[in-house]
């Protein structure tokens, strides 16, 4: 790991200031996922702002019905609040399918949001990665891609994102807040927060530099039966091959957003209006332009089996 200055901001524009004044300068809450890649230098901050003690910590209820949840609220308590529970099913079920409940303890929202791929090319060094060092290439392209996009991809990066709390956020069209270092306050939908990798896959979000999440807004409760079910190589402590947050209402209708298929939560609206007629319906138009590789083609139709068996569950 290499040398860092240190500073614990006391206020979100403090904090934002601080990250566009210092060059190089990183964010740090729980640190799940940035410690590990200062280890590995594949993240070398010159500086950490420490942003633990900006009271960002609270889950409250909104004007219009909805939850505004800080940027600072550990996934366990997160999945554990009783509103979520009750009214954001497939949130709690989708965090608590995430990690270990020792991450889980840690770990943020907003970080949840930033944390970066897991593809194995991105951690070893010894690789070409373009969103590693841009310009250099992608070893996933021709190398080991099983676990890898098979929509939205581009010849830059096939890499997935890795969390499954941003999935169920796509599903219930969240709002994530956040202040600039100018102080000006900030609402973007989850649907344009995550980006596409295009020819720039190391830009991941849509925030500017020194940009702080402050909160994630969910909206009024939408109801419906609300299911995340994730399939991964094995039961638990592992990314998603395929995951699906679903809300099917009592009249057909309903939400789907993917995970482990694309750069970002894969949701199209679109596709959705195919659900009364079935799990095949609706893959086939939300994933309509995927161009997997022979490795991970399965991906395809263990999407279509896992939607239809989330419908299934849904409907009795």
């Amino acid at each position: 790991m290499r040398s860092f200055t240190y500073e614990r901001a006391n206020s979100p524009a403090e904090a934002a200031a601080a990250a566009a004044r210092q060059q190089g300068a990183k964010f740090i809450a729980g640190g799940t996922n940035l410690l590990d890649l200062m280890k590995l230098e594949i993240e070398t901050p010159a500086h950490l702002i420490d942003v633990n003690r900006l009271g960002l910590d609270k889950i409250e209820p909104t004007a219009d019905g909805g939850l505004r949840v800080g940027a600072l609220v550990r996934n366990t308590d997160l999945a554990a609040d009783e509103r979520v529970r009750r009214d954001y099913g497939v949130l709690s079920r989708a965090l608590l399918a995430g990690a270990s409940g020792q991450l889980r303890n840690k770990a943020t929202t907003a970080g949840n949001l930033l944390q970066r791929t897991r593809c194995p090319y991105f951690y070893d060094t010894n690789q070409p990665c373009n969103k590693r060092q841009p310009g250099s290439g992608c070893s996933a392209i021709g190398g080991f891609s099983r676990q890898h996009a098979v929509i939205g991809a581009s010849e830059a990066c096939i890499a997935t994102h890795p969390s499954d709390m941003a999935v169920a956020m796509r599903a219930l069209d969240a709002t994530v807040e956040t202040i600039q270092p100018d102080g000006a306050a900030r609402k973007i939908p989850i649907a344009e927060f995550h980006r596409l990798p295009g020819n720039t896959p190391e830009v991941e979000t849509s925030l500017a530099p020194g940009e702080l999440i402050t909160a994630v807004t969910l909206p009024k409760p939408v109801g419906g039966k609300q299911i995340y079910r994730k399939v991964r190589d094995r039961a638990s402590y592992a990314f998603a091959l395929v995951a699906v947050a679903a809300i099917v209402q009592r009249d057909g209708s309903g939400r789907v957003a993917l995970g482990g298929v694309a750069h970002k939560p894969w949701r199209v609206e679109a596709a959705e209006a195919e659900l009364p007629r079935g799990a095949k319906a609706v893959t086939a138009k939300l994933l309509a332009e995927a161009k997997p590789t022979h490795e991970n083609a399965f991906k395809l139709l263990l999407a279509e089996r896992t939607l239809g068996a989330v419908l299934a569950e849904a409907r009795g």
